[in-house]
């Protein structure tokens, strides 16, 4: 006698495998998709924080300098932790804990000499994380709305160049640090929205 081609013979194994295949693609767009609208928000508060303290590097001002790549460090850590449930490779972003935790360590170091120093070893994190963030942008760009991760990348390579030459001349402010995370923020926001666009036809 023939089955009726209906039904599944293994009802149990056939659903979890069709939840795993449904939802396994969404999972990670999501959760980095809130995880990005947390860091334009956190960009755009500081960069309006330091705008207000930048003239003088007193001791708030150093606080937030420390503080930014700290968060840096917060938000891969949970990265990883919804890349690793997924199957996502996160080596990048173990580089990029480290890169930033050195940088603190740094920024705390340097704000003790001066305002160079501090745009000093700011840019060659802006070098070192813009190069790690377009290679992860680019490792993930099959989840959707990665291009803006790759371009911020990029742009942070060339940013960090800039802060290091200017760290030489004369009038060197952190101003232009605003400027730089702020437009970071903005990156994640088009980013956010382009995964959660990705995720609806998805």
């Amino acid at each position: 006698m023939t089955q009726p081609a209906d039904i599944n013979p293994f009802p149990l194994k056939g659903t979890s495998v069709d939840t795993l295949v449904a939802t396994a693609p969404t999972s990670v767009p999501a959760a980095l998709r809130k995880l990005y609208f947390l860091r334009f928000a956190f960009a755009a508060v500081w960069a309006a924080l330091l705008f207000a303290t930048a003239d003088t590097l007193s001791a708030l001002t150093a606080t937030l300098l420390v503080i930014y790549p700290l968060f840096d460090v917060a938000c891969a850590v949970i990265d990883i932790r919804s890349a690793q449930v997924n199957g996502q490779p996160v080596r990048g972003l173990y580089v990029n804990i480290a890169l930033s935790t050195l940088t603190g360590i740094g920024l705390a170091i340097a704000a003790a000499s001066g305002i160079p120093a501090v745009l000093r070893v700011w840019g060659a994190w802006a070098v070192t994380a813009g190069i790690v963030q377009l290679i992860v942008g680019a490792a993930r760009r099959q989840l959707g709305g990665q291009w803006a991760m790759i371009a911020s990348g990029s742009i942070s390579t060339l940013a960090g160049a800039s802060f290091i030459a200017q760290a030489g001349k004369d009038g060197a402010s952190l101003h232009t640090l605003v400027g730089y995370a702020f437009l970071g923020g903005v990156f994640f926001l088009v980013s956010a929205l382009r995964l959660g666009r990705t995720h609806t036809k998805a």
